[in-house]
Formats: C-alpha cells, sequence, structure tokens
C-alpha cells in the first residue's frame, strides 16, 4: 500500500515502455515489507535536464535507474560519479542523497558478468564479439575484461564510439586484445548484443545464422525476455543469456547502492 511516507525510486530512459526494473523493484519491496514504489519516467534526451532537475527537488525520492539512452549523458548531471562509472563514463543507478546531491554509479557489467557465470558460464580466456558502444556496450566491455576475457572485438554503428571504447579499454586492461570490427560474430566464444535493436520491431541486432553451436549469445534487452536475437541462436542450437538476467542480479548492488531497506 503507497502511504504519505512511501519513498519513491524511478528508472527513466525513452522509450520506457520495455523496462523490467519497476516490476522487480516492486516485488522485492512487497516480499521485504519496504515502504516504497518503483516507477517508469520517461523523458526524451532534449528534456533529460528538465527531467533530472525535477527529480533532484523531490524530497521523497531515494533515486533511480537510468537506462538507454541516457546512461552516458547522466554523468554530466550527476554531482559525483563513482566506482564503475568513474572508469566507464556511464551510469546506470543515481542515488539522491537528503541534500538532493546525485550521486551516479554503474552495475550493468557487474550484472552480466554475474548473470553468466551465475548460469555456469566461463569467461577466463574467451573471444567475445559486442554490438554496440553505448552506456550498456561501455559497462560490458570493462566488466568483462575486468573477468578475464581474452579478446574483445566492439561493433558500433558510429566507428568513432567503437574505437574510443577500444583505446580506453586497451589503457585499462592491457591483457586483454581489442579491436573495432565488422558486425560478424562469427569465430567468437561469446557474442553479445549491447544495443537497443530488437526491443521492438524484431529486428536481429546481429546474424547468427553462421555461428557454431557453442557460441554463447547474449542480450542486454529484459522486454521481451526473448528477443528476435536469442529465438534464433536457440534455433541454431547455441546456448543464450537473456537480458533479465543482467537486472536479477544486480539487484542487490542497486539497492545497497541506494540504502534501500525496510528503515527507508
Amino acid at each position: 500500500m503507497i502511504t504519505g511516507k512511501t519513498r519513491l525510486y524511478g528508472i527513466i530512459g525513452h522509450p520506457i515502455g520495455h523496462v523490467r526494473a519497476p516490476m522487480a523493484f516492486n516485488e522485492r519491496f512487497a516480499r521485504d515489507g519496504i515502504d516504497a514504489v518503483s516507477l517508469p519516467l520517461d523523458a526524451t534526451p532534449e528534456r533529460l535536464d528538465d527531467a533530472v532537475r525535477g527529480l533532484r527537488a523531490l524530497d521523497n525520492l531515494g533515486g533511480f535507474v537510468v537506462t538507454a539512452p541516457h546512461k552516458q549523458a547522466m554523468v554530466a548531471l550527476c554531482d559525483q560519479v563513482v566506482g564503475e562509472a568513474k572508469r566507464v563514463g556511464a551510469v546506470n543507478t543515481v542515488r539522491r542523497d537528503p541534500d538532493g546531491t546525485l550521486i551516479g554509479e554503474l552495475f550493468d557489467g557487474q550484472g552480466f558478468v554475474r548473470g553468466l557465470l551465475a548460469h555456469g558460464h566461463v569467461l577466463a580466456g574467451k573471444r567475445v564479439f559486442l554490438n554496440g558502444a553505448g552506456g550498456a556496450g561501455n559497462a560490458l566491455a570493462f566488466a568483462l575484461a575486468r573477468a578475464g576475457v581474452a579478446a574483445i572485438t566492439v561493433h558500433n554503428r558510429t566507428a568513432a564510439r567503437a574505437l574510443d571504447l577500444v583505446q580506453r579499454l586497451a589503457r585499462a586492461y592491457p591483457q586483454c586484445a581489442v579491436a573495432v570490427g565488422p558486425k560478424d560474430a562469427r569465430g567468437f566464444d561469446l557474442a553479445a548484443n549491447a544495443t537497443s535493436v530488437g526491443l521492438q520491431d524484431g529486428e536481429l541486432s546481429f546474424d547468427v545464422g553462421a555461428l557454431a553451436p557453442s557460441t554463447l549469445v547474449a542480450e542486454v534487452i529484459m522486454k521481451p525476455e526473448k528477443t528476435a536475437l536469442i529465438l534464433a541462436a536457440e534455433a541454431r542450437g547455441c546456448p543464450t543469456q537473456q537480458g533479465k538476467h543482467m537486472l536479477d542480479c544486480q539487484m542487490d548492488l542497486m539497492f545497497e547502492f541506494m540504502q534501500i531497506g525496510p528503515a527507508s
């Protein structure tokens, strides 16, 4: 039940209809007896500054999750950026402190890696194809390199963004062989989509028709749970990892960072 003391936790993005975080957060609030509610917040890139100013002014707002296309833009709108967000240059979780200070962190990469490991997938020494160099792509790339993959090839529609990611990744993890490449996932152990392609129209973010059946195909999109990419990979006989596992495996980190608990 929503009360006069209910704390607010949003998820901001555009479009917003596909997000899974409000359902996951609210289920946990109900389970743990936390007087809080999570709501979707739709803000276009052109109105993001205005939206964040409004959120900052809400004294009963505890924080919010950030999704596409705002993860990189949110860095400049936070008063402080810490941890993985500072290293990567993207934010997916913002805590609002009582004085209105906004502090940003990034848990996408950790959630993605934890999800893979929790399902028994080995990452050390693997070769990775990563489609996308936006906020999610940056998060995944840094987390995978830290997890010990041997090589990461990044493809992005705008090649300059892929090159920027690869250069920063090479400086941070020189032991990982990194490169910009075409949208071709053949010959890799793990092929991951870190773009919004397939969110609504069923389009494949990359071709899986020539992949080896041993190639693990992973997705960051959470709704639909089985995107066209996942369905095509399953039909090919490839193991798959759905986007929902990334959120499931970072929720503890998000709750701890936003200081969500029964006393909220």
